[in-house]
């Protein structure tokens, strides 16, 4: 791996981070503010969960409205290429029954293009 690579692996991870502590505080405009406009939330190898900058947003908010103590932690990262990996513990509920997924972020530039989730 160059220098070059490392510093925009670590760049990119760093935006990854960032989006996941706007998620954590369910603030879906600083969340989507990092998306492109076209940008997309999906299953791994599955269907489009929510597609571009707004669909995101509308699906975040009904998402938090849903589960308002919902939060993400973050266990490991890792960079293949230009893609983030994040493997994450989610739990809806306090006292609920957490979940693991990896969250695969793809970029455009510095601005995240998709993020597919693997359950």
């Amino acid at each position: 791996m160059t220098v070059e690579t490392k510093i925009l692996a670590d760049e990119r991870i760093a935006i990854a981070y960032e989006m996941t502590e706007h998620y954590n505080r369910q603030d879906v405009d600083a969340y989507v503010a990092l998306m492109t406009d076209d940008a997309c939330e999906a299953l791994y190898r599955g269907g489009i969960l929510r597609e571009g900058r707004e669909g995101v947003r509308a699906g975040l908010k009904t998402l938090f409205e849903q589960y308002p103590n919902n939060r993400a932690e973050i266990l490991g990262t890792t960079s293949v290429g230009e893609t983030i990996l994040l493997y994450e513990r989610v739990i809806r509920e306090p006292g609920g029954e957490p979940f693991e997924t990896v969250s695969i972020y793809s970029f455009e530039g510095d601005r995240v293009s998709r993020v597919e989730f693997v359950r």
